[in-house]
């Protein structure tokens, strides 16, 4: 039985992960989509972390490249779609995994240092991306592009830099999927909510200085749905949907995957 993305080509930007754990959203996204038959280009800052995703990808026999990138920076954006183009000849799927948050404060303490590399990783990263697989996606008039944005963006949060970054994350994926319908390219969100994932886990942890299994006891004392935070396979899964044919009708999305926890928003 052939998989959902057979033949599909996805570059996965964010592909390694935090060490930690558990398994992150970038990793195992880019796996199930190998593991749906779609050829991957695994995209990190760390390619040693990128090549921990790639093995365990060949190991279940699929298919995936790795390349280094800052995607914060444009000519590794651009450097990276045309790595895609040159390994692949194609891009069907642009999937944008990265974000921080660390340094993350109110308005009064948050420094302009912090503001600024937040919003470099977090939402032009993101811009520069698109713009640079875009155009292969409009020659062929056809392609996916998913941008991972937060529930942050629409809950209350301390975090002002990620709160905003991830709120433009949301505008773009809106302007994205209007301004390239007539090329046939789709382009939805996803917003995770608590998510047992390295970079949240062991992130809490470094920022408070508290015990794991206290964090972890918080974080899903927050979820309405089971008291239980998300996976990154909650979050894969949805991306695989979104990629899959069985979206095709579907753009300009911003899907929660939090467990209803910003249902409670009113």
């Amino acid at each position: 039985m052939a998989g959902r993305l057979e033949d599909k080509v996805a570059v996965v930007v964010g592909a390694g992960q935090t060490p930690g754990q558990t398994i992150g959203n970038g990793r195992a996204t880019a796996v199930l989509f190998a593991r749906e038959g779609a050829r991957v280009l695994l995209v990190d800052r760390r390619p040693e972390a990128a090549e921990e995703t790639q093995k365990q990808i060949r190991d279940e026999g699929g298919q995936a490249d790795v390349f280094g990138a800052d995607v914060s920076h444009e000519a590794d954006c651009r450097a990276l779609a045309q790595a895609a183009l040159d390994r692949f000849g194609r891009i069907d799927i642009l999937h944008n995994n990265v974000g921080i948050g660390e340094g993350d404060r109110g308005p009064v303490h948050l420094e302009e240092e912090v503001w600024n590399r937040i919003h470099d990783v977090n939402l032009k990263s993101m811009f520069l991306t698109c713009k640079h697989v875009l155009p292969s996606m409009r020659e062929r008039r056809s392609g996916v592009i998913t941008n991972i944005s937060s529930i942050a963006a629409i809950c209350s949060v301390g975090m002002l830099a990620y709160k905003t970054s991830k709120a433009g994350v949301n505008a773009l994926t809106h302007s994205l999927a209007l301004g390239n319908a007539r090329y046939g390219i789709r382009v939805n969100g996803i917003m995770p909510g608590l998510m047992n994932t390295p970079m949240a886990i062991e992130g809490n942890i470094r920022a408070r200085g508290v015990d794991r299994d206290d964090v972890i006891r918080e974080r899903d004392a927050m979820v309405p749905l089971g008291g239980k935070m998300g996976t990154a396979w909650d979050v894969a899964h949805a991306a695989l949907f979104l990629a899959s044919d069985e979206a095709s009708f579907i753009t300009g999305v911003l899907l929660p995957v939090d467990g209803g926890q910003s249902a409670r928003i009113g």
